[in-house]
């Protein structure tokens, strides 16, 4: 087929997918990890306690410094990215095989939730990410897979380390393009290690990451130890049930139809079939695998998420899309989407259906508010991660106007919580509409960048006055956390959550005043 059908295919593709990821970025409310990921444009920094800072400058860009702070701009990133991830998707398949193999990697790499959802509708850390690893990954079909050792290959190369560099700002785990490509010099190519492109490369790459690094030595290392914590698996025995969960979510998240086609490649590599060129092939193992291979192992141990190694699935994605366009390569149809794509694009589309229905409208009932206690409706309902904090924020409105005009409360309370999560879901829908501030007392493993946001807003002070709101989903009663630190513990009110004409969930606000001792943090 024509590589001007191809490209005109992709950029209806790319239309097609922006405007629906544009409708459900606007449309859905944002997730406990987005509005914590919201502080980080909030409170910039050269890194933070979780993640590099690289997800909250691209909230600040396309926000315009949350000038514009309604989900669709901060979000807005994720959009764009989402659709230029789609387009560098293409033109690597294009390099390492042919436009065919590019257009069903385009195809593969939408029809996946991880693709479509994680990085081109919520703002994560995997947003910026999955554009610098595809940046990456293209400078390298340039470079390293290049036909001609050349100065073109040299300098591409070099281009290489400043793009995996902007991808460490981004993540952690993107030091595995890193790992591959070495891993790749060593045993195949070593006419690189004779090169300075490759020593140029390394060094721009840790030029670019040094804030992170500079932050983490003033910060002892907190960053870089809390992430090595969560995968020490050395502190726990074996979890079968980890791993299972693991394998599953992979299974689930990158689309069952991708993951079957990716399996299939690698039997079809390990039976010697020859698909693909063996550099390209080989490269691309390598940088793919071993992301794949460490947190399944991981998993054996400790609890793991599943879109840690995705972009570990969505390299593996040319050697599925290389296997596919080999397939059909000489059967004659004028079908440019083969059935197996389209059986993943068909189970996207269920899924963005479905998904939406039941988040807006509740068509599956979790529980019934006449047999559930109060204080665990919703408790099993995770399609209500994204809905109700708009409700809470104006219940809560009508609360706080009473209780000042009746003098339940001083004047300037704040809003104390326990966790990271859901003080940034108070944070951003609750507190801010109100000029409230929200404050975190507890350990900083469970508060994490509130510890730094608890000095930027002056922190606590004996006589103050605050708000504790506990949703019944994750029901937490001040009583086991804050009574010793206020003379006075009560209940203000309770704003019920309704979805479509029903009610789905409780959020239980208290008065928390006077306070007495000081939380240590």
């Amino acid at each position: 087929m024509p590589e001007r059908k191809y490209n005109n295919a992709l950029i209806l593709l790319i239309g097609i997918s922006a405007v629906i990821r544009t409708f459900l970025a606007w449309s859905l409310e944002l997730g406990n990890d987005e509005v914590y990921y919201w502080t980080y444009a909030l409170y910039p920094d050269l890194s933070h306690f979780d993640h590099p800072p690289m997800v909250g400058f691209v909230i600040q860009l396309f926000s315009f410094n949350l000038f514009f702070e309604n989900e669709v701009f901060l979000r807005m990133g994720s959009v764009v990215f989402g659709s230029v991830n789609i387009w560098m998707v293409y033109l690597i398949g294009k390099k390492i095989k042919d436009p065919a193999t590019g257009f069903y990697a385009a195809l593969l790499y939408t029809s996946s939730i991880y693709g479509f959802f994680i990085t081109g509708v919520f703002i994560l850390p995997d947003t910026p990410q999955m554009l610098f690893w595809f940046i990456s990954l293209y400078f390298i079909t340039d470079s390293l897979l290049r036909p001609e050792f050349d100065n073109v290959s040299r300098r591409n190369f070099i281009w290489v380390g400043v793009f995996i560099g902007f991808a460490m700002l981004s993540k952690y785990t993107s030091v595995f393009i890193w790992f591959g490509i070495v891993l790749y010099i060593l045993i195949f190519d070593r006419k690189w290690l004779k090169t300075k492109s490759l020593y140029i490369s390394l060094i721009i790459t840790l030029i670019i990451f040094s804030p992170v690094i500079w932050w983490n030595f003033q910060n002892d290392f907190i960053s870089i130890t809390f992430q090595s914590e969560r995968v020490d698996i050395f502190a726990s025995s074996l979890r079968i049930d980890y791993f299972i969960m693991e394998v599953l979510g992979e299974f689930l998240y990158n689309n069952p139809v991708n993951y079957i086609l990716i399996i299939l490649s690698l039997i079809a590599v390990y039976k010697k079939k020859s698909f693909v060129s063996n550099r390209n092939l080989r490269l691309l193992l390598l940088i793919g695998l071993p992301l794949i291979f460490v947190f399944i192992l991981f998993s054996l141990f400790r609890r793991t998420l599943p879109h840690w190694p995705a972009p570990g699935y969505s390299t593996l994605i040319f050697v599925a899309s290389a296997y596919i366009s080999n397939k059909y390569a000489d059967k004659k149809s004028n079908k440019i989407i083969p059935s197996e794509i389209k059986a993943a694009l068909y189970l996207l589309a269920f899924v963005i259906i479905i998904g939406f229905i039941q988040v807006n409208f509740g068509i599956i009932r979790f529980d019934n508010p006449k047999t559930t206690e109060a204080t665990e409706l919703g408790e099993s309902d995770i399609s209500l991660d994204i809905y109700g904090w708009k409700q809470i924020g104006e219940g809560f409105t009508k609360i706080l106007q009473r209780d000042v005009k009746e003098r339940k409360i001083k004047p300037n309370p704040v809003m104390i919580t326990y966790r990271w999560f859901p003080a940034a879901n108070l944070d951003y829908y609750v507190a801010s509409p109100n000029n409230i501030d929200v404050l975190a007392a507890g350990p900083i493993g469970d508060i994490h960048k509130y510890y730094w946001i608890n000095k930027k807003r002056a922190g606590f002070y004996l006589g103050m006055d605050a708000y504790y709101i506990t949703t019944s989903r994750d029901y937490v009663n001040p009583k086991q956390v804050f009574t010793r630190y206020f003379n006075k513990t009560e209940p203000a009110d309770t704003i019920r959550i309704v979805r479509g004409g029903k009610h789905v969930m409780n959020a239980f606000v208290y008065r928390l005043t006077d306070m007495k001792r000081l939380p240590k943090y």
